[in-house]
């Protein structure tokens, strides 16, 4: 498939994925949210003070559990709600009571909403036709937008003819064939199966890494968001709890919530008995001690969370060795790329440890084994 212009605004986005993410902090915000609150009844905010900044050229995940307020904001965006409070810009200039159709946003749902009583070429050339684009224009764009999705040889097709893998990308060819600034999508790939979803995911991120377009994704699924985003905004309770690179939202959660939402952890919870700096002293309920990093302030006598990534825990031999606790396994799990443990440890939730293929001594079921959580890797929260 040869690389196209299309869903490019000028010459500067078509090259804005491959550009340094510094060269990009540069810039000023393609999208801005400033102070903006959201409610239906006049009594609960469904989004909540939020101030967000969406960098031109980025993929963008609004990502939380349902209620969480992400789609709630995608729709602000989108012009489909209004805000209570607050203002919404675009490239600085406010869009808050600027109806959907005057955005020029590319928008993809999860059904699709493809009409089925027109063929692909006709579902694909609509938004081109609203905006008064016809002839020979249109169906040059028609064919780019649908050899960009390699669906060049479907044109004559009708929806209920197509799987829902190419339907998918129908849907995302009409979205971007009038050549918005902007994408939308609320959790296209929700329909999928997991084998086309993933597959879906990598098409995605590629298009978008040619395109250079700015995309805005919502899903709850978390693996989907650090799969594709260069950055995440993590929502829970109508409030962004992080945004972040996926790299530094997984190694450095900012709080209990997103530790837990983002990944797997192994768990152990603890009272604080001494802290120095960046770090302190947890007592566990079997009398052992770790210490962590003090992600939000821990004080001596708080209750806290020590949280880490099931895949950073290490088997050791050294009953005396800082950092160590016991544990028995309760179960081992062969998951194919490793193998994982389900493990009892004395008063905390069952922990969870992932080992690599290959280990000569896979403890047994029932086995008592000592567990070494590293201190950079060990985080506390309150």
């Amino acid at each position: 498939m040869q690389p196209t212009t299309l869903a490019s605004p000028d010459a500067q986005q078509r090259d804005g994925a491959a550009r340094a993410p510094a060269l990009k902090l540069l810039q000023p915000p393609l999208v801005s949210f400033t102070d903006v609150n959201k409610t239906y009844d006049g009594t609960a905010l469904v989004v909540r003070d939020l101030n967000l900044e969406i960098r031109r050229g980025e993929f963008l995940t609004l990502l939380g559990p349902s209620g969480s307020g992400k789609t709630t904001t995608l729709m602000m965006l989108a012009g489909f709600e209004s805000p209570t409070a607050g203002e919404i810009s675009l490239s600085g200039v406010p869009i808050t009571r600027t109806p959907p159709h005057k955005r020029n946003f590319g928008m993809v749902f999860q059904n699709y909403a493809l009409f089925p009583h027109m063929t692909v070429e006709q579902n694909v050339a609509y938004p081109l036709s609203v905006r008064g684009i016809k002839g020979t224009d249109q169906k040059t764009k028609v064919a780019t937008a649908l050899d960009m999705v390699q669906l060049g040889a479907l044109g004559s097709r009708y929806p209920g003819q197509l799987s829902g893998g190419q339907q998918q990308r129908v849907a995302l060819a009409r979205a971007l064939v009038f050549e918005p600034q902007l994408v939308l999508m609320d959790e296209p790939l929700g329909a999928l199966d997991k084998q086309l979803r993933e597959h879906m995911q990598i098409e995605l991120k590629e298009l978008h890494r040619r395109l250079g377009v700015t995309f805005v994704y919502v899903t709850h699924d978390q693996s989907e968001a650090l799969t594709m985003s260069d950055r995440v905004a993590v929502f829970n309770d109508g409030m962004v709890q992080q945004l972040d690179r996926v790299d530094r939202l997984y190694e450095t959660p900012a709080n209990r919530f997103v530790a837990s939402f983002v990944g797997d952890n192994t768990i152990l919870d603890g009272v604080v008995v001494g802290s120095a700096g960046a770090a302190c002293v947890v007592g566990l309920a079997n009398g052992c001690r770790v210490t962590g990093v003090n992600v939000n302030g821990a004080k001596t006598g708080d209750a806290v969370r020590c949280c880490i990534r099931p895949e950073r825990i290490e088997l050791t031999g050294v009953l005396n060795q800082a950092n160590t606790f016991e544990a028995t396994v309760n179960d081992v799990i062969y998951f194919g790329d490793h193998l994982r443990l389900r493990c009892s440890v004395p008063g905390q939730p069952e922990a969870t440890v992932k080992l690599p293929l290959g280990l000569h001594d896979v403890p047994a079921r029932g086995e008592a084994i000592l567990l070494y959580a590293a201190e950079e890797h060990l985080r506390i929260y309150l």
